[in-house]
């Protein structure tokens, strides 16, 4: 039976003496079908301290390039792509929280040969990237809270209402290691990164008032080549202006950021601390995040305020062709 459990009861649930860093698997009831959707992680935070997510990079040396590099993928704003609502579906990549009972169903891949095979542990309904009519990437991302597993999808469409499913790739990432993609892989992103941990959620930027692992940011062009822990690129254009997947950058220390909104504040701290990787081919300068009703969208908005050029590139070493 499909028994979703939406943001409200996870509220609810946290607030009846819950541990405060349990870890999630106190949060997600054990059963086939029974979800959380954009729940709270506790302060878990996908893969060890020691990896390129969770890594400080605030005192590490500035790529020769960077201000190449910074304007090759546009000379404009922040933007937030993540929001409560936007054209009639939730604004933002959704991921789902699921116990380790969760049913793991069939699912074939157009680019069978870079995506890790199934059964994937999806629920009949659950949330897809731009709502279940969207036209754009329809991203499912599912975390195993008990096994600590990502399961991540792109183009995800389901089959029999969903006791199947078949999509564009599928990965699989084990959260408790430091494992990479296979070299040249795509994921369920372009640069064959995960894309759940590089997320803005509500559990962090608001009710933990922390985000302490980089975030995932796009740019309209890019180079053919990839930095680790990239594994894969998507362009054809050789030009060394252009930034490859992987690329990271960070706000420079001396941006005074204590005008804007708290969890605006706190965004933007990580960026200082852990900075953004360049994921995929898009918009330039949209930053990741989770949708949820919760969010205030005009606080979201005054990151509109915050040009490219208060980014740096972190030195970005050898670049993959």
């Amino acid at each position: 039976m499909r028994f979703p459990i939406l943001a409200t009861s996870v509220l609810v649930l946290a607030a009846c003496g819950a541990p405060s860093d349990p870890g999630p698997t106190t949060l997600v009831p054990e059963g086939a079908d029974l979800w959380i959707a954009n729940g709270p992680l506790n302060g878990r935070r996908p893969f060890p301290a020691d990896n390129w997510w969770n890594t400080d990079i605030s005192t590490a040396p500035v790529d020769a390039r960077s201000s190449t590099l910074i304007a090759s993928c546009g000379l404009r704003n922040l933007h937030p792509d993540f929001g409560t609502t936007w054209n009639g579906a939730p604004n933002g990549i959704p991921y789902t929280l699921v116990g380790g009972s969760q049913v793991k169903r069939p699912i074939s891949f157009t680019y069978a040969n870079e995506s890790d095979p199934g059964p994937y542990p999806i629920p009949m309904n659950p949330p897809i990237e731009g709502g279940p009519n969207g036209t754009g990437d329809r991203h499912v991302l599912i975390v195993d809270t008990l096994n600590w597993k990502l399961y991540e999808v792109f183009d995800a469409r389901p089959v029999n209402g969903g006791k199947s499913w078949r999509a564009g790739s599928g990965a699989i990432f084990d959260l408790n290691t430091n494992a990479l993609r296979p070299m040249y892989w795509t994921s369920a992103d372009a640069a064959g990164l995960p894309i759940f941990p590089g997320l803005v959620r509500y559990d962090e930027a608001v009710l933990r008032q922390s985000i302490e692992h980089a975030l995932r940011f796009t740019c309209p062009r890019t180079r053919r080549g990839f930095i680790t822990p990239a594994r894969h690129f998507a362009s054809s254009d050789t030009s060394s202006a252009l930034p490859p997947m992987g690329m990271r950058v960070r706000l420079k220390a001396s941006f005074n950021v204590s005008t804007y909104p708290s969890e605006v504040q706190v965004i933007l701290n990580a960026m200082k601390k852990y900075g953004m990787f360049m994921a995929d081919n898009g918009s330039g300068w949209f930053v990741s995040g989770a949708p949820d009703p919760r969010w205030n969208d005009s606080n979201l908005g005054k990151l509109k305020q915050v040009p490219s050029s208060a980014f740096e590139v972190v030195q970005m070493g050898t670049v993959t062709k």
